[in-house]
């Protein structure tokens, strides 16, 4: 007959699965320890904790409380609760619970930090709702692109910037000469020596792009040519032509990884090879100037062969706790920050590829009636204020998560909601597309096809935070030889995988060698 002993033999196992960061091995270790002994709060917090680094804040959460109800003076499981809170941005709430800590434990240091941290937060949102209006001030169309100085260490190509007012839509239109693959290439060597951009070129280059992305709708559509179809393209769709699709998902600043990536599979070809790159391509790594810097060239020189969904991690309150802002202070200025902030409120949130698959950063939605056309209508350029909403499409679209049972359920990150096979496949019928392709989540092998076929996960930051030991992943969306024509019905969407014109390849990468900085490096936030 199973003993407490044996559960606190498995929470010991469970503490070196965590020491050794194999979180999903610690949480079964955990989990079994409970169900031989739910009494011991420990286990729970224990558990918590692993929830926490595996970036399942909800169940940290429900864990802590869990704990707690055990064991209400359990500081350690109030602290938990509170750092996971600060994680999905619940600061209020994580402040009651810090200071609960500190009744337990007055004047533990860490709570302290965290306090602080979290009380500036809440007078920052405070201070940020006070002063939103009707609009926002355009940091991006007040700049003095012609008149910045070049820093006087610069050595590098000089660029011809330009910069008008366009009297129509009152923004500023911006010019670059000299921006062109040489270009790219020294930017590529520079970064990899440790240098910087002028902080003129990285203005110019943020403000080209999100001139480029504000041209772009809400939903884009792309659309390949395939040698059997005679298919024209459809209204508001990006003709590919003949290119291959590479979908790339998170990346999270970990900058030759990424390098890596396109030497493995090769670079941007308007005739032969597309990227489109799905969200959170910074924080967390600590090289996310240069991956943000490094796209929006190729956005640049690649318009219509380059393209960028927007992740949850391309906002404010996401890029401020998880180092992204304070890397771009650190490395340039806040002004830049906040010209890279604007350029991701322009960022389209969702990409439609060959009238079949649907690409979006997070997932599928709470109510079964949203439909592609609700993805199209949605403005996300609204008054200028482009930060997403804490509910609706535009939320879910960043943030939702597949699960493995029929329904929808509550979110183990905190925020949004998870999504069963069932929402997947009614809304990939009644949208009439073939599969759902999203990232935001680790997976060990990179990729995961879920839902009976109809969703695939794909993930491109390889040992993601130097800890997590998963390969990084890639689709390639290309013209499958073997689809028939004349066995195509038109119905294809009702059997995604029998007779598809196109061809959804995944490849593998595993994670190189980079310079010896750590995740997060620049960070004043606790970086969870």
């Amino acid at each position: 007959m199973a003993s407490s002993a044996d559960a606190v033999k498995l929470k010991d196992e469970g503490n070196q699965h965590l020491k050794e960061h194999r979180l999903a091995e610690a949480v079964a270790s955990y989990t079994a320890a409970i169900d031989l002994d739910a009494t011991n709060p420990v286990f729970f917090s224990n558990r918590a904790q692993a929830q926490i680094k595996l970036e399942n804040y909800g169940l940290a959460v429900f864990d802590c409380d869990q704990a707690i109800a055990l064991d209400d003076k359990f500081a350690k499981a109030w602290y938990r609760k509170a750092v996971a809170q600060m994680a999905i941005l619940q600061y209020k709430e994580a402040q009651a619970n810090l200071k609960k800590v500190l009744e337990l434990v007055p004047n533990d240091r860490l709570t302290l930090t965290h306090l602080k941290q979290c009380q500036a937060m809440i007078k920052r949102q405070a201070f940020e709702k006070a002063i939103a209006g009707d609009g926002k001030i355009s940091v991006l169309n007040s700049i003095d692109y012609e008149g910045i100085q070049i820093e006087k260490s610069w050595q590098g190509r000089s660029l011809d910037i330009t910069a008008t007012k366009d009297p129509e839509t009152k923004q500023v239109v911006v010019d670059i000469k000299g921006l062109d693959r040489e270009y790219l290439k020294d930017m590529i060597k520079l970064f990899k020596d440790g240098q910087r951009l002028p902080k003129q070129h990285v203005f110019a280059i943020v403000a080209k792009v999100n001139q480029l992305l504000r041209e772009e709708n809400t939903l884009v559509e792309l659309h390949q040519r395939h040698p059997k179809l005679n298919d024209s393209v459809p209204e508001d769709a990006i003709d590919l032509g003949s290119a291959k699709l590479t979908v790339v998902g998170d990346t999270h600043g970990q900058f030759y990884d990424v390098l890596n990536m396109f030497a493995e599979y090769g670079p941007v070809d308007p005739e032969n090879h597309a990227y489109l790159f799905n969200g959170d391509f910074v924080d967390r790594g600590s090289w996310s100037c240069e991956v943000a810097l490094y796209l929006y060239v190729l956005k640049i020189l690649y318009p219509k062969s380059v393209f960028i969904n927007r992740g949850n991690h391309e906002t404010n309150d996401m890029n401020i706790n998880y180092g992204f802002a304070d890397e771009c202070e650190h490395k340039y200025s806040k002004k830049v920050y906040e010209a890279f902030a604007e350029s991701f409120g322009a960022l389209p949130l969702a990409t439609l590829v060959n009238q079949s698959y649907l690409v979006m950063h997070g997932g599928l939605f709470s109510d079964d009636k949203v439909t592609l056309q609700d993805i199209k209508k949605l403005n996300r350029l609204k008054d200028g204020n482009t930060q997403p909403p804490k509910e609706g499409i535009a939320m879910e679209l960043l943030w939702t998560d597949p699960q493995p049972v029929n329904g929808r359920g509550p979110s183990k990150r905190g925020i949004g909601m998870q999504f069963g096979p069932d929402i997947t496949e009614r809304f990939c019928l009644q949208n009439k597309i073939r599969k759902v392709l999203r990232s935001h989540e680790v997976r060990n092998d990179g990729y995961e096809t879920e839902h009976k076929g109809r969703l695939i996960t794909v993930f491109s930051a390889p040992n993601y935070c130097d800890a997590t030991g998963n390969k990084g992943a890639v689709i390639d969306i290309d013209a499958d030889d073997n689809y028939n024509p004349d066995e195509d019905d038109g119905e294809g969407y009702r059997n995604p995988d029998v007779n598809s014109p196109w061809k959804l390849t995944p490849h593998q990468f595993d994670a190189v060698p980079h310079p010896d900085i750590r995740p997060m490096a620049y960070t004043k936030s606790m970086g969870f």
